[in-house]
């Protein structure tokens, strides 16, 4: 099998039955912060839910990007790592370069329907082989020589794990 380079998302999605204590404080931070922003945009109209607001309201698509700053802080926390993804003996090994946040789905008056996710992407990956379910990656790195022995990661493919770009190398 020829090497590929690669770059992974990874599509963390957050809704009001999150468990883990990150994931509750993101979508605190984000659903208080929707509500304030959206309000800039519902203000003299009947329109509550983010769809309602995007379909009815000009430039209501910007109010994710406002909400944005809101979650910054908790992804920082990462240091770049991207979280919930373990190689095969439990580690977290996947590096990002950014993220990107998005608005489900959401309502000033209901929280129950406020969802958003957090989308991962990672740096450039070797993708040396494909084993049942698994990926074998190393890190990407240009300069190197192909023959020299590299660190590797072996990781169970799994929900909300794409493959965002590829390119096979000569």
């Amino acid at each position: 099998m020829s090497n590929r380079v690669i770059t992974l998302c990874y599509r963390k999605i957050i809704d009001i039955n999150a468990a883990k204590q990150w994931d509750k404080l993101v979508f605190e931070a984000s659903y208080m912060e929707f509500k304030m922003q959206a309000q800039n945009y519902s203000g003299g109209t009947a329109f509550t839910s983010y769809a309602d607001l995007l379909r009815h309201v000009p430039n209501a698509q910007a109010i994710a990007g406002m909400v944005m700053p809101a979650i910054t802080g908790y992804v920082q926390q990462f240091a770049n790592i991207v979280p919930d993804i373990l190689n095969n003996v439990g580690k977290r090994f996947l590096k990002f370069n950014r993220f990107q946040f998005e608005i489900i789905n959401s309502d000033i008056l209901d929280k129950t329907k406020h969802q958003v996710a957090v989308n991962f992407y990672t740096d450039s990956l070797l993708w040396h082989d494909t084993v049942d379910n698994f990926l074998l990656v190393s890190d990407h790195k240009p300069a190197a020589i192909i023959d020299e022995e590299m660190l590797s990661n072996l990781f169970q493919l799994q929900p909300y794990v794409n493959i965002h770009t590829i390119k096979n190398l000569q």
